[in-house]
């Protein structure tokens, strides 16, 4: 006996249920205004600009504004990250003359053994 996937058939069955509204709703849509309706006249493409991008580009402006503007106008920091602040390190910044005696203070330390304990040269 021949399985055969279901999964061909559904997609069949969702392709051709959405395509069926579709098509079944796009008959009112293409409808004439009623008789008794007024009929409107045109509208401008600059209206239609003004409406779907003028208004809310001026709205975010102004939450723009009323968010950064106090901060500004008392000096503060409006960097997204805040006030900038010197890099924090565990340890602690250590010196370059710090550095070249301990390298050296551990290499004097380093005993044959230690040198056999494989990986990376970690000891215990």
């Amino acid at each position: 006996m021949i399985t055969q996937s279901r999964a061909p058939r559904r997609v069949a069955l969702v392709v051709g249920s959405a395509t069926l509204l579709v098509v079944a709703y796009a008959g009112p849509a293409a409808a004439d205004i009623p008789l008794g309706w007024s009929d409107p006249p045109p509208v401008s493409v600059l209206r239609d600009l003004l409406l779907f991008i003028g208004i809310p580009l001026l709205v975010t402006c102004a939450i723009f504004a009323a968010v950064y503007l106090p901060s500004v106008v008392r000096g503060e920091s409006v960097a997204p990250a805040g006030a900038r602040t010197d890099d924090q390190w565990f340890g602690g910044r250590r010196e370059t003359a710090e550095l070249e005696s301990s390298t050296a203070g551990r290499a004097a330390d380093e005993t044959e053994s230690a040198r056999d304990t494989g990986g990376a040269s970690g000891t215990w």
